[in-house]
């Protein structure tokens, strides 16, 4: 089956700063990927270049089309959540559904209802009326009820509670799970999407630092909560990030078969958020 997003040696150059350096990976269709980084580490560059916002050199196919050149085609497949949802402060809850409904072929507006009926929002309400939360709210309304081949999500649930952040990925499962719907989701919210993920990506300096499948990570991760006793032995093996917890080391090993681990302490699979900042810190 052909690859939704196909990337071979991208870079992107601002001036000398090399945003996006010499960058390759693909995304599956069906696929949940999670595109992880520190600030100014080419997360939003990347995603960029996927939706034809910004130029690079390299070769890179989304949905077959290059985005250079194919953008039109591309956006009529794709939908694209950004960190702040921008809306006209004057227009009316119920005329942004029109309006969508009018514009887009694959806008469903039953689902889009169904959204908002489970937020405060009123479809009477004018957009200056609402919180900012609320505006994030109805933003996500709109366009996750476009039926479309790629999803891109950055920062999508920033400014938002816990309770609708929630809500908010448990319908991005249910919705989206059963179809060939892919999905990139860009954010630092880490904890909260590790469920959902099929695929991780991590990006540092413009590099990808980590491209693997989720279930392969205990397959080639392993952290192991190391009593000092242990420690000469554990730092034989090379961990690639220790820290100190309630007076032993938590240390995580890259590729490092638990028969030798099994010994040193407390065995068990690093967390998403654990492993970037090993990563990280390489």
């Amino acid at each position: 089956m052909n690859e939704i997003v196909e990337v071979r040696n991208v870079s992107k150059h601002f001036g000398d700063f090399a945003a996006l350096d010499d960058v390759s990976f693909n995304i599956s269709p069906g696929s949940i990927v999670g595109l992880i980084g520190p600030n100014g580490a080419g997360k939003t560059t990347t995603l960029k270049s996927i939706l034809g916002l910004t130029g690079f050199d390299g070769e890179m196919r989304v949905l077959g089309e290059d985005p250079r050149s194919g953008r039109h085609k591309i956006m009529e497949r794709v939908c694209f959540i950004a960190d702040v949802g921008v809306l006209p402060r004057w227009l009316r809850v119920s005329d942004a559904l029109d309006y969508i409904q009018g514009i887009h072929p694959r806008f469903n507006r039953d689902r889009a209802e169904v959204m908002l009926a489970e937020t405060k929002i009123s479809k009477r309400s004018k957009v200056k009326e609402l919180s900012k939360g609320m505006v994030t709210q109805l933003h996500l309304a709109l366009v996750m009820a476009i039926e479309v081949d790629l999803l891109v999500l950055d920062e999508p649930t920033l400014g938002l509670d816990i309770l609708f952040r929630k809500a908010f990925y448990e319908r991005l499962l249910n919705d989206y799970f059963d179809n060939e719907t892919s999905i990139i989701i860009s954010t630092h919210q880490v904890e909260e999407i590790e469920s959902l993920l099929t695929h991780l990506l991590f990006i540092n300096g413009g590099r990808i630092v980590l491209d693997c499948p989720m279930d392969e990570i205990d397959e080639t991760y392993s952290e192991v909560l190391v009593p000092p006793h242990n420690l000469q032995q554990a730092n034989a093996l090379s961990p690639i990030h220790s820290r100190d917890i309630l007076g032993q080391k938590a240390m995580i090993f890259e590729n490092v078969p638990r028969e030798e681990l099994k010994n040193l302490g407390e065995l068990h699979a690093p967390s998403v958020a654990d492993l970037f900042v090993a990563k990280m810190h390489r």
